[in-house]
């Protein structure tokens, strides 16, 4: 990326748009630092310090928090390196075109004061963590495509797919950008033959999953507690689809459940309508006995009455899993769907022994308040961004120079990122499409550098 800091003769446009790059890394930190704290950013810390495996989440997140941490207590220094790589793709985006516009420069103004640029890099949210990782993955591919000739550049090469291997430990479902990226490079070496080509796409896969096994061994924390249920996120799942399906179809009967315990079965039948809410699976904790009738079932259980509604009920498993969806990609009503996480919320001994101050200053404050003048508006819509990416996909796709099938395969691979959520979203949190917005967004002033309808097509 050291790209980024040359310009070329003449280039004004080219360096104000880097110059705003960098002046909005610094607005970012300035805005958000020390940083803003969720619950899973304060268990992700205390797990970083600790080295005992506090929650079945990925555990990479907070591996990756820990150096940061050793070198300066809290997550301020994480989140200027996290901010820094993706401001840092940004800027190097000038070094992929022959020229730079000043629609460039005031579109890459406009993002900055965005939610999504200015407050969500200032949180700890692995989502973020993934969607930088990934950008910065694909970025990477560009430039080596770019400077591709008779040698590979290896060093971008590897680079890149240790970003993508990163990010695909962050979040499970990422592993679709690998796949999109392996496409990427297969096809970027189609004229060396097919056979050279699927080899080197098949390699960037290899590479990338050998990649991902080291990184995942050393994440791993050396300590993790005998009652932990590591298979909990897929349980949640279950449950989510299981009560979801229930709701949605009346005479829909948990035979599976009344097998092993009628009790419990009669209870989640009879309940199952009245607390069900396709916004969150959060809601099944919300009444005690529920939650307890949930999660004594045996596991055997739980997963043979998913897979009989997914097998025999099909109708009322789909109408679930898309109304979920709905929630996820439309955000009906945004202010269920955590827009905006500022301040440090956590358990009260946790956020204690990390020493963290808890709550919501001054600060915190006004940046929720600029947050919210955006709700409710096309900024805060995953909608927006879709459309945004098809149509970068499509202008991408008239002009066809090299990197720009690497930004093809990022906008694809990130709507099949969005996709996979119909089958595994469990809450219609903002962050989860986060990557959605930042791959749209970094296409699409990928193209207002150097707009293909002032270029001919290849």
């Amino acid at each position: 990326m050291s790209e980024a800091a040359q310009g070329r003769p003449k280039d004004s446009a080219g360096a104000a748009f880097r110059i705003a790059m960098a002046g909005g890394l610094l607005l970012s930190l300035a805005a958000n630092l020390p940083g803003h704290m969720s619950l899973d950013s304060v268990v992700a810390l205390t797990e970083a310090r600790t080295g005992v495996r506090q929650t079945w989440a990925p555990a990479v997140s907070s591996w990756v928090m820990k150096p940061f941490d050793f070198l300066l207590p809290g997550v301020g220094l994480y989140l200027t390196a996290s901010a820094a790589l993706l401001f840092l793709s940004l800027m190097s985006l000038t070094s992929l075109r022959p020229r730079a516009t000043w629609l460039a420069v005031v579109l890459g103004v406009l993002a900055i004061l965005t939610p999504q640029l200015l407050i969500y890099q200032g949180i700890v949210w692995r989502d973020v963590l993934f969607a930088n990782l990934t950008i910065a993955g694909f970025v990477l591919l560009a430039h080596a495509a770019r400077r591709w000739s008779q040698n590979p550049p290896w060093a971008l090469l590897v680079a890149a797919l240790a970003c993508l291997a990163l990010a695909a430990l962050a979040r499970q479902n990422g592993a679709i950008l690998v796949v999109a990226a392996a496409g990427a490079l297969a096809w970027l070496l189609r004229a060396q033959g097919w056979r050279r080509a699927a080899g080197w796409g098949l390699g960037a896969l290899v590479a990338t999953g050998l990649l991902a096994l080291v990184f995942n061994a050393l994440a791993r924390p050396p300590v993790t507690p005998p009652g932990l249920r590591l298979n909990s996120a897929a349980l949640i799942l279950e449950h989510y689809d299981v009560v979801g399906a229930k709701a949605h179809h009346q005479k829909l009967r948990l035979k599976e459940f009344a097998k092993v315990d009628p009790a419990a079965g009669r209870l989640i039948e009879d309940q199952a309508a009245r607390i069900y809410s396709a916004s969150r699976v959060d809601n099944l904790d919300s009444d005690a006995a529920f939650r307890h009738a949930l999660w004594h079932l045996p596991d055997a259980a739980m997963n043979a009455q998913w897979r009989r509604i997914i097998i025999h009920y099909p109708a009322a498993y789909l109408v679930q899993r898309a109304d979920v969806f709905r929630w996820t990609f439309l955000t009906p009503k945004l202010e269920l769907c955590l827009p905006v996480q500022v301040g440090v919320s956590g358990p009260d001994e946790m956020v204690k022994q990390l020493d963290v101050q808890a709550g919501i200053d001054v600060q915190d404050q006004g940046v929720y308040d600029y947050a919210k003048r955006f709700f409710g508006t096309p900024v805060y819509s995953h909608l927006t961004w879709a459309l945004v990416a098809v149509g970068a996909m499509v202008l991408l796709l008239r002009r066809r120079d090299p990197a720009d099938w690497v930004f093809v395969g990022l906008l694809g691979g990130t709507l099949l990122f969005v996709a996979s959520f119909a089958v595994i979203s469990v809450a219609c949190d903002y962050r989860y499409l986060y990557l959605l917005d930042l791959a749209a967004m970094v296409s699409g002033l990928y193209l207002a550098l150097d707009p293909p309808r002032w270029r001919k097509a290849a």
